[in-house]
């Protein structure tokens, strides 16, 4: 697929938005991406993998065992991630607010794992479902996500793979353009409001 076919598929399904939007760093941008919009769609999610797992090299995609993601964006991608690999697929989950495995998943030590993200947006939360993956005994030889949005920004000690990589600037609440300003904000995001202090 090309990366307009790609995008293609996120507007056609309200998965790419326009307007004033406040992500979940709290940083504010003109775009914003909901994956889950498209990955409802099970025929489009399997699309979505297939094009992915193409453009993994075929020497690295012939060594991964197992393919793990963080709950609860990349769950979906990372199960399909693994039907299109023909692997198992596990989750990382945050109970404590750090990335574990539970529901008795595990690895075998050494066992070779692509860490699967829906979207990339500073790398930090891809980092820490890493380093979870590894104190879990998996040696993660890759990093995959549908969008990368960090506009280079997010970086890995392992080669990363994104299906397509979008340039969303974002901007402090102080640096607002005028422009983006005069639109009222949205937050869509999945992560709750801070508590106030």
């Amino acid at each position: 697929m090309t990366e307009e076919e790609i995008l293609s598929e996120f507007r056609s399904c309200d998965a790419l938005l326009q307007g004033h939007f406040i992500l979940s760093s709290g940083r504010h941008s003109s775009r914003y991406l909901q994956c889950a919009r498209l990955l409802m769609d099970p025929a489009r999610a399997s699309r979505m993998a297939e094009a992915l797992v193409a453009k993994i090299p075929q020497n690295i995609r012939r060594s991964i065992d197992i393919v793990v993601s963080p709950a609860m964006g990349g769950v979906i991608v990372g199960h399909e991630m693994g039907r299109a690999l023909g692997l198992e697929a596990l989750f990382l989950e945050r109970p404590e607010g750090i990335f574990e495995l539970r529901r008795g998943f595990r690895l075998e030590p050494g066992q070779k794992v692509l860490m699967m993200e829906d979207v990339v947006t500073t790398g930090l939360s891809s980092r820490e479902a890493i380093q979870a993956i590894r104190d879990a005994g998996g040696d993660v030889i890759a990093a995959g996500a549908l969008i990368d949005r960090s506009n280079g920004a997010a970086q890995f000690d392992i080669p990363f793979f994104p299906l397509v990589a979008l340039d969303v600037p974002s901007y402090a609440a102080d640096e607002v353009p005028a422009e983006l300003a005069a639109i009222p904000t949205t937050k869509p995001g999945s992560r709750a409001e801070p508590s106030p202090a």
